[in-house]
């Protein structure tokens, strides 16, 4: 059988620099938005007219930030608390045979000015910079199950941390919010699902972690098992 040769149609921008801080579902963290450009020769209004009608859709992506050729039949889901094993396909894992992702997204509206298609998205959860390889409507009669069985993903997860800031991070991140709105509440609803390995959840130490969200790079610390203190904020300069 042939082999079939993808390329990019779009790449998607993201406030998420990497892929430690990338929420699990895209609908954990209101706030981190997300918009997809075209890419040449696929940047023609043409190529999206009608798409303004769906309020959603499916985004087909590659994981690019995964080492190719590393997959294994089974996978450890943080669901599950990172021990329990399951098959590669009864999961979501990255670590896959060919590394394709599938998320739905919300349909903000579309802008096509100065020979660029946008696609300005609700909350997403890639990492800025990750490659689209299409982009398909939703369709509700038929893509939505409300009696669907989702074994060990049923329910939306519940925040598992509490979130608090040093007055040092406090500071900053008022003056960033000036020019980044609700940059608190992003970074709160980020830390509250916990983005640590799931080995390392329910533990606590004097580790420092760093999450890179929009331009800075956001430190906490674990105060409690359930407590998360942010404690500084620096932006990056490149």
């Amino acid at each position: 059988m042939k082999s079939l040769l993808l390329e990019p149609v779009a790449i998607i921008h993201t406030p998420y620099k990497e892929k430690f801080s990338v929420p699990r579902q895209p609908n954990l963290v209101q706030d981190g938005t997300g918009v997809v450009e075209l890419l040449p020769p696929y940047n023609s209004p043409e190529a999206v007219r009608g798409l303004e009608q769906f309020s959603h859709l499916w985004l087909i992506f590659q994981f690019d930030k995964i080492p190719t050729g590393k997959w294994q039949p089974t996978v450890r889901p943080p669901r599950l608390g990172g021990n329990q094993r399951i098959g590669v396909f009864a999961s979501r894992a990255t670590h896959r045979p060919n590394p394709l992702g599938l998320s739905k997204v919300k349909l903000k509206h579309i802008e096509c000015a100065h020979g660029k298609v946008l696609l300005h998205l609700g909350a997403v959860d890639l990492v800025d910079g990750t490659p689209i390889f299409d982009i398909k409507p939703y369709i509700a009669y038929a893509d939505s199950e409300p009696s669907a069985q989702s074994s060990f993903a049923q329910e939306k997860p519940q925040a598992k941390l509490r979130v608090e800031f040093r007055q040092t991070a406090q500071s900053a991140v008022q003056k960033i919010e000036e020019i980044q709105p609700h940059f608190q509440r992003f970074i709160t609803e980020v830390l509250q699902q916990d983005p640590r390995p799931a080995y390392q959840q329910g533990q606590v130490s004097d580790r420092i972690y760093g999450v890179y969200l929009y331009d800075y790079n956001v430190k906490f610390q674990m105060k409690d098992v359930d407590l998360v203190e942010v404690v500084e904020i620096d932006e990056i300069t490149e």
